[in-house]
């Protein structure tokens, strides 16, 4: 009850439109709320204590300025934790990686406003982007489900590349029923959402003496649509494994720390490499461009999409596909990517 499955992956540009289909949902659109509530649920279980509404704002350092503890504002006034190891799970802020002066602020990163409305009518197995000018110059717009008839409808904008206010685009796209807004019927709205979220790459060291980054403060963002939350859930277990065996060995140090850093670039850096050429060709495209761009799309079976949008695929897959692929524009956008350094 955490995600809503999709099986209908439908993309639309100012002049076409292209839906890839399967006969079992291969995606979800995840409930994040629901999902926090879960996790919190399933940590408490297993003796952790949730402190709610707790604003933290300083680091604790013992002499050799390492952190050894955080502090914060919360309910009962302020409060101090000190801890063998810190997680920094603070998202686009990066809160405690900034106080103890180890990254500066991202310089590329996407912004995203949304609407979660009550719709008339809703295809609970199909999701939409929506690419193009009228949409976003250097991002897209989305309606996902959530079903019971809600969806989540936004707008997300690269920043520095453009300075349009998502915000503002969001109501303008509504208010004008564009696209397959219009097949949506009446729409109420029940919340606003607004969020950052990084697209610097993989620039940041993770680990450091007593301190691991996770999620959107190591910067570990899909760069084509702009998403995280699943390398947040996938690595922040992987932290969690690895800050429990160091405190048991008795030693927290960066080198102790560092076989979380060798995962989670094994497992992703290539793919988020390769991702960043893909979007280093969309951001680009003109209304006309992205209206053949679909017809591209158009030729992937549901996988093979889902692999490209996801940045699920590395060198290897991308080679596979720029060579083998039965279809000739496919090769050709797969060169294309390839090539770009």
């Amino acid at each position: 009850d955490c995600f809503n499955p999709i099986k209908n992956f439908s993309f639309c540009s100012p002049n076409n439109e292209v839906t890839i289909s399967d006969t079992v949902p291969r995606a979800a659109v995840l409930d994040v709320r629901k999902t926090y509530r879960w996790l919190a649920n399933e940590a408490e279980q297993l003796g952790a204590d949730i402190f709610v509404k707790m604003n933290i704002k300083n680091v604790i350092k013992n002499e050799n300025g390492d952190i050894i503890g955080v502090s914060g504002v919360g309910p009962n006034g302020e409060t101090t934790f000190h801890s063998k190891v810190v997680i920094d799970a603070t998202g686009f802020p990066s809160t405690i990686c900034k106080a103890m002066g180890f990254a500066p602020q991202w310089e590329r990163f996407g912004a995203g406003a949304e609407y979660e409305m009550k719709a008339e009518y809703v295809d609970s197995d199909t999701w939409w982007l929506m690419v193009g000018q009228q949409y976003s110059p250097a991002g897209y717009a989305w309606i996902f489900p959530l079903g019971d008839n809600i969806v989540r409808i936004g707008v997300g904008v690269g920043k520095p590349e453009s300075d349009v206010d998502p915000t503002q685009r969001l109501k303008e796209i509504i208010e004008k029923k564009l696209g397959p807004i219009k097949k949506l019927g009446e729409l109420k709205e029940i919340e606003f959402h607004y969020g950052l979220i990084p697209n610097d790459g993989l620039s940041r060291k993770t680990v450091f003496n007593n301190l691991i980054l996770v999620g959107d403060s190591a910067g570990q963002a899909n760069p084509l649509v702009l998403e995280g939350i699943r390398y947040a859930i996938k690595f922040g277990r992987v932290a969690g494994r690895v800050a429990a065996e160091a405190i048991e060995s008795g030693n927290t140090d960066e080198e102790s720390l560092h076989p979380y850093e060798g995962n989670w670039r094994k497992e992703i850096e290539s793919k988020i490499k390769s991702a960043g050429k893909v979007q280093d060709r969309w951001i680009g495209l003109t209304d006309e461009e992205w209206d053949k761009e679909l017809d591209i799309i158009k030729e992937l079976k549901s996988e093979e999409f889902l692999d490209f949008i996801k940045a699920d695929f590395g060198l290897s897959n991308m080679i596979k596909l720029a060579t083998h692929h039965p279809k000739l524009v496919v090769r050709q956008l797969f060169n294309i990517v390839k090539g770009k350094k």
